[in-house]
């Protein structure tokens, strides 16, 4: 039982250290990651993270956002389209949202939108990059993201449920 206990620790901490983000970091894109959509609504965990991207986008209008999330079972929409329709709706102009609607988990958002930025001539490598997710989420994310060469930093979207982010923070060590 302690030996369980100090391997959750061990593997919870930089978990809690990286969920704080980046917000004040200024980014060239933004890649904002998917979290499902029910019917063509974002889900509040979406929802979540489409509001921190809003304030962030507002905060850096030179900042160009790649929305990142296919179609699943259950959506009428690809999660690209429905935060492009979210963040339009809150004033953010089209011209400065791309979307990748292809992918499927975390690993396919990123290495999709790193394509994307390279088809437009930018090198992700060499390009100042932030990554809007779950706080509970930012580490695995900036973690798949250095596993393919890139260096993101961590713009924090905070989960609204308190139950669920608790829920959340311990799976994540797992």
């Amino acid at each position: 039982l302690c030996l369980g206990t100090a391997c959750f620790i061990v593997l919870e901490v930089p978990v809690v250290r990286a969920s704080g983000g980046e917000p004040e970091y200024d980014a060239e894109y933004l890649i904002v990651l998917g979290a499902g959509v029910r019917g063509d609504t974002p889900s509040l965990s979406l929802r979540n993270r489409l509001d921190a991207a809003l304030e962030y986008m507002q905060e850096h209008p030179d900042c160009t956002a790649i929305v990142s999330g296919g179609q699943g079972q259950g959506e009428n929409v690809s999660e690209a389209q429905a935060m492009f329709d979210y963040l339009t709706a809150r004033g953010i102009a089209p011209e400065r949202i791309l979307q990748e609607a292809a992918s499927t988990s975390t690993m396919e958002n990123l290495s999709l939108s790193f394509e994307l930025l390279r088809s437009f001539g930018t090198q992700p490598e060499s390009a100042e990059i932030a990554v809007v997710s779950s706080e509970y989420h930012l580490y695995r994310a900036q973690y798949l993201a250095r596993t393919m060469g890139v260096e993101v930093h961590g713009v924090a979207a905070c989960t609204s449920n308190i139950a669920l982010r608790a829920n959340y923070f311990i799976r994540e060590a797992f």
